[in-house]
């Protein structure tokens, strides 16, 4: 009865007119945003942030926040509709854009609204009610806990693959060595980064993710003399009863992976959106269908991308650890306005922290209601011829690479990635799993010796302590099988190639 008494509390602070119209901006802009390629939550609620000094605490905070999960949609979009992700939209590239040049653009768009819907259902119940419990299990992995949890991550590239193995753990090796090129993180030193000035600080992820998919895509249409079909006849929007059966078991597996993922340091949308994948690719009925054009690779990821956003604010509220770039803004925003996030915060401030999550269910039926209606309006960009359709998009990526660090090196990094990507595209290699490596690659290294320097360089730290241990077992459990499947199908070839030859 206390949690729906607080509910109660919240939603009596969220449905005030005042805080309605801050969750409602917050939703478009953040919507808005995400539509751009480059622009995401982090540099916009950069430039929000001194407007909200004249905003009272609670609307400033829904907007923020609003802003911030508005985005994860916004970024599916132009994933779906031109192969142009953020960080949180890598995998929808997959089978989004897949399902987009089969024409089911409409279908994969809808499959992303009411998947996100439904990742941000789940996770405001678990936000709502586990926060404080949650929060302390975040404080229980240590860098042993975090290089094991990176490790299980790489194993995902065998189903966020979809061609061969090989070139998937070749392609993920390449993003891990893109990883380490910057300043040393332990010792200062400089890393392959060839004496150039703008690499001291690394290769930055948007600059790689517009490059691989976004312009080595517009290359491959131009160099093909493809153009993006435009939608003369009947738009179908709504699934079939067969498509919502497909759907529904993927967005409740992505929203559950998403928000356990998005509590931990170094988690979030970017790593929740992969493991979902790899979810799908695992135990959906369709699996073979996956990477071809599948409605579940669109769903999970959605799901997952918007489950971890909201549970994100769990070890940020309760106990004050932002847990990446943007929940550092949003410390910011709490400090400025004379809040002091941690465990005291819900008996000390109650009506702000159960407002703001009575904010985010109302801010998940603005996106549905927002962005479901507008998916024909979305569809219109077919419309335009492409010779006109592309430099736009090229100008919007320049424009969303160049905003990150105001400096024109990046513009130059996306430009070189976006060839490097297209040679990827003629040599039949995929970009996810080096996205994939790119992002734990770092992470790996870091926890790795975080926990070395711990254990006095005692590898046996990995499996004695308990979490740790677990997911060793659970990555030993995966190879073991992947091997017998392995053999398995080297068996049924030997059998086959016999009896071909018998009959010959």
């Amino acid at each position: 009865m206390e949690i729906f008494n607080n509910l109660a509390l919240g939603f009596d602070h969220a449905l005030t007119l005042e805080n309605l119209m801050y969750c409602a901006l917050g939703c478009t802009v953040g919507t808005l945003i995400g539509l751009l390629p480059g622009l995401g939550p982090l540099s916009t609620i950069s430039l929000l942030l001194p407007i909200t000094y004249s905003i009272p605490a609670s609307g400033a905070l829904i907007m923020l926040a609003g802003i911030y999960y508005g985005a994860q949609y916004g970024d599916s979009v132009s994933a779906i509709t031109m192969k142009i992700p953020h960080a949180s939209s890598i995998v929808a590239c997959i089978d989004g854009y897949a399902m987009n040049l089969k024409g089911k653009t409409g279908l994969a768009l809808f499959t992303a609204g009411m998947s996100s819907f439904i990742g941000g259902t789940v996770a405001i119940v678990v936000l709502s009610t586990m926060a404080p419990a949650l929060g302390e299990v975040g404080l229980l992995f240590g860098p042993a806990d975090y290089c094991a949890l990176m490790l299980l991550g790489f194993f995902c590239v065998s189903f966020v693959s979809s061609g061969s193995l090989l070139n998937g753990l070749a392609m993920a090796l390449i993003g891990i060595l893109l990883g380490v090129i910057g300043t040393d993180v332990n010792s200062g030193m400089m890393r392959y980064t060839m004496d150039l000035v703008f690499l001291q600080d690394g290769v930055g992820l948007i600059s790689i993710a517009l490059g691989c998919f976004g312009i080595a895509e517009i290359v491959k249409n131009l160099d093909a003399k493809n153009t993006l079909t435009p939608f003369n006849g009947k738009i179908k929007l709504i699934p079939t009863w067969a498509e919502f059966k497909r759907i529904i078991p993927s967005a409740l597996r992505g929203s559950l992976i998403g928000s356990v993922l998005g509590i931990l340091p170094g988690g979030g949308p970017t790593i929740a959106q992969f493991a979902a994948y790899a979810a799908d690719k695992r135990f959906s009925k369709h699996r073979d269908e996956i990477g071809t054009g599948a409605i579940e690779g669109v769903a999970g990821q959605a799901a997952a991308d918007e489950a971890a956003a909201r549970t994100s604010f769990i070890p940020l509220m309760a106990i004050g650890i932002p847990e990446n770039a943007v929940m550092a803004l949003m410390l910011a925003a709490f400090i400025v306005k004379g809040i002091q996030p941690g465990p005291n915060m819900i008996g000390t401030h109650p009506d702000l922290f159960w407002g703001l999550v009575a904010s985010m269910w109302v801010g998940n039926c603005f996106l549905l209601i927002l962005n479901v209606p507008l998916v024909r309006y979305w569809l219109s960009v077919f419309k335009i011829p492409y010779t006109v359709l592309f430099p736009c998009i090229l100008f919007f990526c320049c424009i969303g690479t160049f905003s990150i660090n105001n400096s024109l090196d990046d513009i130059f990094i996306t430009s070189v990635f976006g060839f490097i990507g297209y040679l990827f595209l003629r040599l039949g290699m995929e970009a996810a799993p080096l996205m994939l490596g790119f992002i734990l690659g770092p992470m790996l290294e870091e926890n790795f010796r975080r926990a070395m320097l711990l254990s006095r360089g005692d590898f046996s730290a990995f499996v004695t302590r308990p979490i740790s241990g677990t997911l060793f077992a659970v990555i030993g459990a995966i190879v073991a099988w992947q091997l017998f499947v392995f053999m398995r199908k080297g068996r049924k070839k030997d059998a086959a190639l016999q009896v071909q030859t018998q009959n010959d």
